[in-house]
């Protein structure tokens, strides 16, 4: 069962250009006591990692002015944001999707549509399992 101890320490950005995506992340996250900051495209995700250090980034794919890709590629070059998780939060869930996902650089895959409790679970595992991520960090810096 997951409590507010589990996820009320998380400072989250959440950056998707569907205002309907973001309404569930940030009801689901705040419920449970996680702070929450939004962006709606790569570009305003960037301006906002000038004042904001999440935990993580929860980043949608294809979105207008800036792409998620280009927006990974941008923090993953940027020696402040590289060690912060970047967990896509993406429709392409086609078969290879999720392999070209984390080849390139996104620390974990949730496929859209998502129920709130599926959306949090994923979530979960991906900080229980601590070694795996901090490897992936390690791997980059």
């Amino acid at each position: 069962m997951i409590t507010r101890d589990d996820v009320a320490n998380w400072r989250v950005l959440a950056v998707d250009d569907h205002p309907d995506s973001l309404e569930v992340v940030v009801l689901t996250l705040e419920s449970y006591g996680a702070e929450v900051h939004t962006a709606r495209n790569g570009r305003a995700c960037l301006d906002m990692l000038e004042s904001f250090r999440p935990t993580f980034v929860l980043l949608d794919i294809s979105m207008p002015v800036m792409d998620g890709w280009t927006a990974l590629h941008q923090m993953r070059t940027d020696p402040e944001l590289i060690a912060i998780p970047v967990i896509a939060l993406t429709a392409h869930a086609m078969r290879g999707d999720k392999e070209e996902i984390l080849r390139t650089g996104f620390d974990h895959y949730i496929s859209k549509p998502f129920s709130p409790m599926s959306f949090l679970e994923d979530l979960l595992a991906v900080f229980n399992d601590d070694y795996a991520l901090m490897e992936r960090i390690q791997q980059r810096v």
